[in-house]
């Protein structure tokens, strides 16, 4: 990746909705030019995806928590994850360092959702424990990094 590269990444980070044109004029290219790095940053993987940003309470979704899984010590870690994969109220899991291996952020509707989440995680095989912090209130996430420099 090169700055140009970097610059479009920044760009679509703040809004993914910009047309090539604005991003061209932005950049200093042609829009088609824009449009075939913007095709290959997503071909590569580097951008993965779009999407809409949506306040989670509107949708019902008002309750956050985020909680520590402890692997059950003969667990099979892959199973383990798919089960995890399949619950909808999972939004992220994180591999961990520590007594935790996995940390996930749920979000559901209820407490009593919240209760029934932690009851069918503390059942699938491989989890020995859980231990679950709810978040009180959303003070910012998902802020973008500012994009550095490219790496040799």
């Amino acid at each position: 990746m090169d700055a140009i590269d970097l610059n479009l990444v920044d760009l679509l980070r703040g809004n993914a909705r910009l047309s090539y044109a604005e991003l061209a004029r932005q950049v200093g290219l042609s829009a088609p030019a824009v449009h075939e790095r913007v095709g290959k940053l997503e071909s590569s993987g580097v951008v993965r995806g779009y999407r809409a940003d949506v306040a989670p309470e509107s949708i019902g979704l008002g309750v956050t928590a985020l909680i520590g899984v402890v692997e059950d010590s003969g667990a099979d870690s892959d199973d383990m994850l798919e089960s995890l994969r399949v619950l909808p109220e999972i939004e992220s899991c994180y591999f961990m360092a520590g007594v935790e291996s996995f940390l996930l952020k749920a979000r559901v509707g209820t407490i009593a959702e919240l209760e029934q989440l932690i009851v069918r995680l503390n059942r699938t095989p491989g989890v020995a424990s859980t231990r679950t912090a709810i978040a009180l209130s959303t003070k910012w996430e998902n802020r973008p990094q500012p994009v550095g420099p490219p790496t040799a």
